[in-house]
């Protein structure tokens, strides 16, 4: 037998220990790291991300609006919260959206020459000047007329005080009451002693605006 067969023959255990010893510390490293990596928390969402975890819209599909006035209060509520759960933040986007779901009669033509006005604007539309167009365009006059009638002669009586706002509040939507109004509608028609509970406060905390107003007539127990 030649001397470098014996001497591999000699050193095969040693190398065979070695191997062994190699192996069992990559199965030791393995499971370290198995044990890292199941108790590791999730990544973070970030904004590169973000867009993968989003959930759906949950409001359905607005349908088209062709300038059916019984049905514009219904579609308008649906325009709101088509913004508010998508999101639609801006201005022009709003617009868009709005414009996208017009069609047919004098719809089609208000949105033919609304994109036309458009295209020859450069700078962002004024959100409020455009609500207030779109509503004198569609919305049902009568019962506009109705609301403003009703609204002037609203008096609380003995309804409960929630009832009452909510009732008022949805009567200043419909007749489009500007808020100065809508203030001194508030003061004449809640019940007296509750007014005078809030003229008694100190000056500093008597009521300014519309808001202000309906949350301290509320709280007067």
């Amino acid at each position: 037998m030649s001397s470098y067969r014996t001497n591999d023959i000699e050193i095969l255990p040693e190398r065979l220990r070695s191997l062994k010893i190699m192996n069992k510390a990559s199965s030791e490293t393995n499971k370290q790291l198995d044990k890292e990596m199941s108790i590791a928390p999730a990544p973070a969402v970030t904004n590169n991300n973000v867009q993968a975890v989003m959930p759906k819209s949950i409001v359905p599909d607005l349908g088209w609006f062709n300038r059916n006035q019984t049905k514009f209060e219904d579609w308008w509520r649906g325009i709101q919260l088509f913004f508010k759960s998508n999101r639609v933040l801006e201005t022009d986007n709003r617009i868009t959206v709005i414009l996208a779901h017009l069609r047919g009669g004098i719809a089609g033509i208000y949105t033919q020459r609304k994109l036309d006005k458009l295209d020859e604007e450069l700078g962002t539309q004024d959100w409020e000047e455009f609500v207030k167009e779109i509503k004198t365009m569609f919305s049902d006059k009568t019962k506009a007329a109705d609301a403003k009638w009703k609204i002037e002669f609203f008096k609380q009586g003995k309804q409960n005080t929630m009832d009452f706002m909510i009732e008022f509040e949805a009567l200043v939507m419909k007749a489009d009451t500007d808020e100065l109004h809508a203030i001194f509608l508030l003061k004449k028609n809640v019940r007296s002693n509750i007014i005078k509970t809030i003229w008694g406060y100190l000056p500093i905390v008597v009521p300014k605006t519309l808001k202000e107003w309906k949350i301290a007539i509320i709280s007067v127990r």
